[in-house]
């Protein structure tokens, strides 16, 4: 039987998280404090596995085991490195070599902080799960179902990587941080019992990538040679060669290792040939894409067309478009031409401040 008063908290040491447990606990909440070890890349590890950085870092780990004990919770450092090796730097590595660009905090909250260590928190009797994500979680009782909604702290909203969770995962998840109005009331928080952990600054970088060089990452763990290859333009001309596939994403200007006379752009990424085909600022603006492996939370499926607002990336702000069930897919098509549709990076759809749903971009 679980205990709906008890709680685990997937703790990065950061100061989100700690807040969360630390709330939770005085809610009236049995709360322990997990600590997921995700990743180490033994290259990295004297220059940064040691020192402070992501939620992959040693010192993370003492940090969280620090103001568990401060805050009162037991604390455990549980080893997840098989599924977040499989689920998401597998998951990371593949998309490169396809010539598409991941979204692996998405695959992290799908595959392991609300799958993975929501089955850790049932072997420990926990009814719920916790992190220090920022959004709301309810119940609608017209619907019949949890929804999601945008966080009070609008600029720290993290709806558009919540986009895939199922109903089952929904009713088994807290997010205490929901009704903050910001991040500096959420430190002011922290400040009070542990002033080091209030000044902590936000971590900026993929987890497991630290020196944020993902081009030397897959060369270490890819099991793929990066060769170079040649750019083309729009019209198909031959324009010189490039350094490699991985190095480049949609809608890139800079750091494309040769110059034009003019200002040209990544339009897109053909793996099959090893090409990148480059084109002014006009050419990387498109009204339509099309996404897989689509979730809604609010319904299950739907029939027809609806018009609702899109993200195309986490920082975007959410244009109106009309989307259409096609079989496994689905079509979207934006009021306004859309600037650097990616492959590989999520389509998150909104309606007002309700997440209703997502999907992976594709080539199409």
């Amino acid at each position: 039987m679980l205990n709906k008063n008890k709680v685990v908290v997937g703790m990065s040491g950061g100061v989100d998280s700690t807040v969360a447990a630390y709330q939770l606990k005085k809610m009236g909440y049995e709360v322990i404090g997990v600590n997921m070890r995700l990743w180490q890349d033994d290259f990295l590890e004297e220059e940064h596995f040691l020192k402070d950085g992501g939620c992959c870092s040693l010192s993370s780990v003492e940090d969280a085991r620090r103001v568990c004990e401060q805050i009162g919770i037991p604390f455990y450092a549980l080893d997840f490195k098989g599924v977040f090796k499989e689920t998401v730097v597998d998951y990371f590595i593949d998309a490169y070599k396809n010539g598409e660009t991941p979204n692996p905090c998405i695959a992290c909250n799908k595959y392991v902080k609300f799958e993975a260590l929501l089955d850790k928190a049932h072997q420990l009797g926990a009814y719920y799960v916790a992190t220090g994500h920022y959004a709301k979680i309810s119940f609608d009782e017209e619907l019949g179902r949890y929804v999601v909604q945008k966080a009070s702290a609008i600029e720290k909203d993290q709806t558009y990587a919540l986009y895939n969770l199922t109903q089952n995962q929904l009713q088994h998840i807290l997010m205490p941080l929901a009704e903050f109005s910001s991040k500096e009331e959420v430190r002011q928080i922290a400040a009070n019992f542990d002033v080091q952990m209030s000044r902590k600054s936000d971590s900026q970088e993929i987890c497991f990538v630290p020196d944020q060089d993902y081009v030397g990452f897959l060369r270490r763990n890819g099991d793929f040679k990066i060769e170079t290859g040649e750019f083309y333009d729009t019209d198909g001309k031959l324009l010189g060669e490039h350094e490699g596939i991985v190095n480049y994403t949609i809608g890139q200007r800079k750091g494309l290792g040769i110059t034009f006379g003019k200002p040209m752009y990544v339009v897109d990424i053909d793996p099959e040939y090893n090409r990148v085909v480059l084109g002014e600022n006009v050419t990387v603006f498109k009204k339509e894409l099309w996404a897989k492996d689509v979730n809604f939370i609010q319904t299950a499926a739907f029939e027809g067309a609806i018009k609702c607002e899109a993200k195309i990336r986490y920082s975007a702000k959410p244009s109106p478009c009309t989307i259409t069930y096609c079989e496994d897919l689905v079509h979207v098509v934006f009021d306004e031409p859309q600037r650097a549709v990616t492959p590989g990076q999520a389509v998150v759809f909104y309606q007002g401040d309700y997440l209703i749903g997502g999907g992976t971009i594709i080539r199409k």
